[in-house]
């Protein structure tokens, strides 16, 4: 039986929100991380190929907002970058929602620095005492670099928005628990806004998803406890290699079934998967991809 979630729509809905003449029967609404919004979007567009008669709505937002849609039940396929926390999972149980998770790819959260900026590896130490409150690095001059057009030397820190599972996940794996990110960082909406930001800005440095990289910033490689400086790439977070690297999720509620289990399963398919690599993750397993 479908999911209580999925809707029969009108094909005129379906034209003005995919801009297609196609009559699709089912909507599968699907919300969360900006990290997966991208890939999210691209697996949509190319399964109405596969399925007319099925069309998927995505939205971003952060990993917080589409897994509170997941709790609420609003949404069939809950789009997250981190793991749901043990109170989002009492919540939605309390709710009538069972959260199934699954991993569709991998991601590297790589950090940004500006072009002019010669750093060109930094560990995970020195980026904890780089966001984390009470940090001793208060500029780049601290770590004994100077950065043309930096005025004194100042450290922009650009982070994200705490409803982002980048946000949450970067703060886990480089600052730990116990301790908070330091006043005064410049929180961004999505990913996209980091690299942009850091990209203009000579005094910058930002952390987000490898897949928004472009050819105008400069990605550090990373070290962790005295290991291998690790640069952040498709391979290096398959293989574990990269210290920053982590699982991407799609929540259902309960097994999934009817056209949301079609839809994973195909996203879980060499086809599906190469759409993955070629924005810029890492697919769950080897894939041939032409």
């Amino acid at each position: 039986m479908r999911s209580k979630q999925l809707s029969y729509v009108l094909a005129g809905a379906i034209v003005a929100a995919f801009g297609s003449v196609a009559e699709a029967r089912t909507l599968i609404q699907n919300k969360g991380s900006d990290t997966l919004v991208n890939v999210a979007q691209a697996w949509a567009e190319e399964y109405r190929k596969v399925d007319p008669e099925v069309a998927v709505a995505v939205t971003g937002g952060g990993s917080g907002t589409g897994i509170a849609a997941m709790i609420n039940g609003t949404v069939d396929i809950a789009n997250a970058s981190r793991k749901m926390k043990d109170k989002e999972m009492k919540l939605a149980k309390d709710n009538g929602q069972n959260p199934i998770e699954h991993i569709v790819g991998y991601d590297a959260i790589a950090v940004f620095v500006h072009m002019d900026n010669p750093m060109d590896e930094v560990d995970i130490k020195a980026l904890a005492e780089i966001y984390g409150e009470g940090g001793e690095t208060q500029n780049w001059a601290d770590l004994g670099i100077e950065v043309p057009g930096c005025k004194n030397q100042e450290m922009v820190l650009v982070s994200r928005q705490n409803n982002s599972g980048t946000y949450a996940y970067f703060r886990k794996a480089v600052l730990g628990k116990a301790r908070d990110y330091k006043l005064g960082t410049r929180d961004m909406h999505g990913s996209k806004d980091v690299v942009d930001l850091v990209e203009k800005t000579p005094c910058a440095i930002g952390y987000s998803g490898l897949a928004y990289a472009t050819d105008h910033i400069k990605m550090p490689c990373v070290s962790k406890d005295g290991g291998a400086c690790v640069t952040p790439s498709v391979a290096t977070a398959s293989d574990g290699s990269y210290p920053v690297a982590r699982p991407l999720m799609m929540y259902t509620n309960g097994e999934p079934e009817g056209e949301v289990k079609a839809y994973l399963d195909w996203i879980l398919s060499d086809v599906g998967q190469c759409i993955i690599s070629d924005k810029g993750y890492a697919p769950v397993r080897d894939v041939s991809c032409n």
